[in-house]
């Protein structure tokens, strides 16, 4: 059974707490990319058209002291954030006390709050019972909608909903949605792609999606660990020596669905204006690193893609930050772009980057706004932000104050 979402609740009059993911870049106090504030909007204007009384919560950046408090202040989304919707928002600098229960007593249907930080409550990472039951009784209804924090078992992403009605939010619907189709009920082929720095990083990964890809190509730092359990000198390479064994084993019962990369990009320094030069696996030069795939591998990997009708990519092919290290990641960006009608997921984090940085960021079926979450869906953890979340009985619910909701669900999609 599917999770219920926010067009089962009876938000009118009611309020209603929604967990978002507000952090955003900053520099010097200002928002650089306010990409997450706008990701929140369908759920936060649904709301606010069905006269709920809205109380918006997020964390923003690490806080630890109480400089931190400082540079993390979460006003800067809320003025945003009023620039954007036809309702009155209300900041209240604070987390607890009188000024937030009077605040959120005032509120007016179709209104809204933002509070403070949830992290300048130390208790919110630790899911304080205490914490999340304060939090709880600032609302009637609880809608979760910050995707990126939803792996964490928080007080205000896990805590809260384990106390109130609940419901998933538009852009948690959708992740849920698409990474399910993507990962759990593919149309085949399936090809996945897996990047990025290390093998410990991403072991998890390979492992579930090998037991459900038809073809799994290997690219980024990464690789040379698999690389070199091989056999092969890679030079300079980044290789993590604990875990070539590792490597292998995975070599071995991949059964010919781990696919590497045979030529390299090296370069004699980890800098962009480094002397650079191609060459095969077997010709790495001792001091030389590879730091992008080769025009061999981008061959080898479009051949791998064509015909896919499901794409998952999560992991860049090199160091795509870097001019001269960029051509695999946008070679292979360029491949799953024009697969006609494949369904193409990209996992968040530094892919969902590199395909936003090199202009991609419309021709994917899907890009993840959560790089830990839906890395660990794709690893098939449970993510305890949606595990909390009731499953759709086919009712409206909002009527009564509390509904008991049931911790262990597991996540389950459409």
């Amino acid at each position: 059974m599917a999770k219920r979402t926010v067009k089962d609740l009876d938000v009118a009059g009611k309020r209603v707490i929604v967990r978002c993911d507000f952090n955003v870049p900053r520099k010097d106090g200002k928002i650089t990319n306010d990409n997450r504030i706008i990701q929140a909007l369908p759920t936060i204007k649904y709301l606010v058209e069905n006269k709920a009384r809205v109380i918006l919560m997020s964390h923003l950046g690490k806080v630890k002291t109480e400089e931190d408090k400082a540079k993390n202040d979460l006003r800067c989304v809320a003025d945003r954030l009023s620039e954007l919707v036809d309702t009155k928002v209300t900041f209240v600098p604070v987390t607890r006390g009188a000024e937030l229960e009077e605040a959120v007593a005032a509120l007016h249907d179709g209104e809204i709050v933002v509070m403070q930080n949830t992290r300048y409550e130390k208790g919110e990472s630790k899911n304080d019972p205490e914490l999340a039951k304060y939090w709880a009784s600032l609302g009637d209804l609880f809608v979760e909608d910050a995707f990126g924090s939803v792996h964490r078992a928080h007080a205000s992403t896990a805590g809260i909903p384990s106390i109130l009605p609940n419901a998933l939010g538009f852009l948690v619907e959708k992740e849920v949605k698409m990474l399910g189709a993507a990962v759990d009920t593919p149309e085949r082929p399936f090809v996945a792609i897996i990047g990025g720095a290390k093998v410990s990083d991403k072991i998890a990964v390979v492992d579930n999606l090998l037991n459900k890809a038809d073809k799994v190509l290997i690219g980024g730092g990464m690789a040379y660990t698999f690389l070199k359990a091989q056999g092969y000198n890679v030079g300079k390479s980044l290789v993590e020596e604990d875990k070539i064994e590792l490597a292998k084993e995975y070599l071995e019962k991949a059964n010919g669905k781990l696919i590497l990369p045979v030529d390299h990009v090296c370069a004699d320094a980890f800098a962009e204006d480094a002397n650079t030069v191609v060459a095969d696996n077997e010709n790495i030069p001792a001091d030389y690193m590879g730091l992008d795939i080769g025009p061999k591998s981008v061959a080898l990997y479009k051949e791998a893609l064509a015909g896919a009708k499901t794409v998952v990519w999560n992991g860049p092919m090199g160091v795509f930050e870097m001019k001269p290290f960029a051509k695999g990641t946008l070679e292979v960006c360029t491949a799953i772009s024009e697969l006609p009608g494949a369904t193409t997921v990209i996992g968040g984090g530094d892919s969902a980057a590199a395909a936003i940085q090199l202009g991609f960021a419309e021709k994917f079926s899907h890009i993840s706004t959560g790089g830990g979450a839906s890395l660990e869906y794709m690893e098939g953890k449970e993510l305890p932000g949606i595990a909390v979340i009731s499953e759709n009985k086919n009712k409206s619910i909002g009527d009564k104050k509390h509904e008991k909701t049931n911790y262990c669900w597991k996540l389950e999609n459409e």
